[in-house]
């Protein structure tokens, strides 16, 4: 049996939504500065350390790991090419368990120390710790050091404080400052256990901690041994497009690839990391695409304070169990109802992106009566129990209800506008790679989710004045 697993998105796991799965069907890991599209033949340049790297993996697995891919180099950092041509369907590289470093690689007296609720993924991050400090005597040292160092890494997490306020605007940052203090908190548990073992971890500071949890958070899959790193499939590269994910044979107990389409020799091989929006490729895995068809954002409502009805309308959202962002790291009020909006395709079509929960929300938070809040109720124990999810029998008030939305899109969409321009500033005069490179994913990122927003406004106004037009005449129009 062949399942693709994947460690869930940590940030989204622990502070966006606590019903999101620890497994899901897809894989992810980190790559730097990527693009989708592959390399050519010609912007690739093949590594000598290829030979010795599949050599020593070789040895470690005690099998063949694969006859058909080399590593090198390409624009877009160490990558895998096809050194022979690759039919669609072909099993290209396969890693057994064997060769995977998992959280097991702890010797028994350190994994007695360590508290109960730390998670998996900090428990392998000791390990990465723990075999970095034996340099050249561990034996995985040939796959350590070929991961990437903390200046070579652009999650957010390692963005400076003035980096990140370029990206403010968007809920990718308090996630970034929810994880920061998440991996703080885990480290000041650990902190106190590592130094006992001197000889095994040397002096670990927060940042060397915080450079292994996200090599681990970026990089691993679960599988049935659990949460793993595996060495060689780490530098197949993302392409959003593709179907080829990486995949773990439980029975047989290795991981594989298969090809989703053909490759000519010299052609860089891609993967799959997952259905993701920038948001996600920034915080995880350090880079962006200038057009990403995942692309999200994530919408905040909740009921004013002032509202006549605040006690009535959060009672009746919490007895039909509406679901409410997490607090904030610094144990803040919760910031309201969170609802995730994708890409609206069409400004005409049904408004698939945008969540019928919003709408829902949007229909309870404009009614102005005890009554319509009654109505609301009774229609949906009449029903399917779901509140709200029906139009309003007044298209005035269902109209009011779908403004509330217009504005708060157009709200988030002056943000982000302005935020582009101050942008476009600091490009003009900036000069530091680094600082270029982060500012062009704070700019994919942006983009990305004003195109959403933009979706979603023009299919809301559209619905409206649908609903303003005489039924006959909209029909004829």
């Amino acid at each position: 049996m062949r399942v693709g697993v994947r460690i869930a998105r940590l940030s989204t796991f622990l502070f966006r939504s606590p019903h999101f799965p620890l497994v899901s069907s897809t894989s992810r890991r980190l790559r730097c500065n990527l693009s989708p599209s592959a390399a050519s033949p010609e912007e690739c340049e093949l590594n000598e350390e290829s030979d010795k790297f599949l050599r020593w993996l070789r040895q470690k697995a005690g099998s063949e790991i694969s006859s058909v891919l080399s590593l090198g180099n390409s624009v877009h950092g160490r990558s895998l090419f096809a050194s022979k041509n690759i039919k669609s369907g072909e099993c290209i590289l396969k890693v057994p368990y064997i060769a995977q470093i998992t959280s097991e690689n702890i010797s028994g007296e350190i994994k007695l120390l360590l508290p109960r609720d730390i998670e998996n993924v900090s428990r392998l991050a000791v390990v990465l710790l723990a075999e970095k400090k034996h340099g050249e005597y561990s034996g995985w040292a040939t796959y350590v050091n070929s991961l990437p160092s903390v200046d070579e890494m652009h999650n957010a997490i390692f963005w400076s404080k003035d980096e990140l306020e370029m990206v403010q605007e968007s809920s990718i940052y308090q996630e970034t400052i929810n994880l920061q203090a998440h991996i703080k908190k885990e480290y000041s548990v650990l902190g106190p256990v590592l130094e006992q073992f001197p000889y095994v971890f040397g002096d670990v500071h927060l940042m060397d901690f915080m450079h292994a949890y996200a090599l681990v958070t970026s990089r691993a899959w679960d599988t049935s041994k659990g949460v793993s790193l595996i060495p060689f499939a780490d530098f197949l590269n993302h392409d959003g497009t593709c179907d080829a994910v990486l995949l773990s044979d439980v029975h047989n107990e290795i991981s594989e690839v298969i090809a989703d389409r053909d490759y000519a020799v010299g052609e860089q091989v891609m993967i799959r990391y997952g259905k993701f929006s920038n948001a996600t490729l920034l915080l995880d895995f350090g880079f962006t695409l200038p057009y990403n068809r995942y692309d999200q954002v994530q919408l905040l409502l909740d009921i004013p304070s002032h509202d006549p009805l605040y006690g009535m309308k959060s009672e009746i959202l919490k007895k039909h169990c509406w679901p409410r962002t997490t607090t904030n790291a610094d144990k803040s009020n919760t910031t309201g109802n969170s609802f995730i909006v994708k890409e609206v395709k069409s400004a005409n079509g049904k408004g698939k992106g945008i969540p019928q929960a919003l709408r829902a929300f949007a229909r309870v938070l404009s009614a102005t009566s005890v009554e319509e809040l009654q109505s609301l109720v009774t229609e949906a124990t009449e029903n399917d129990g779901r509140l709200a999810r029906r139009p309003l029998k007044s298209n005035e008030r269902e109209i009011q209800a779908h403004h509330i939305l217009c504005s708060r899109l157009l709200h988030m969409i002056h943000g982000h506008d302005v935020a582009l321009k101050e942008l476009k500033f600091v490009d003009a005069f900036d000069c530091n790679n680094q600082q270029s490179l982060r500012t062009r994913m704070a700019k994919d990122l942006l983009n990305g989710e004003l195109r959403v927003m933009k979706s979603a406004y023009a299919w809301l106004t559209n619905y409206c004045t649908s609903l303003s037009v005489p039924k006959e005449i909209y029909t004829s129009s």
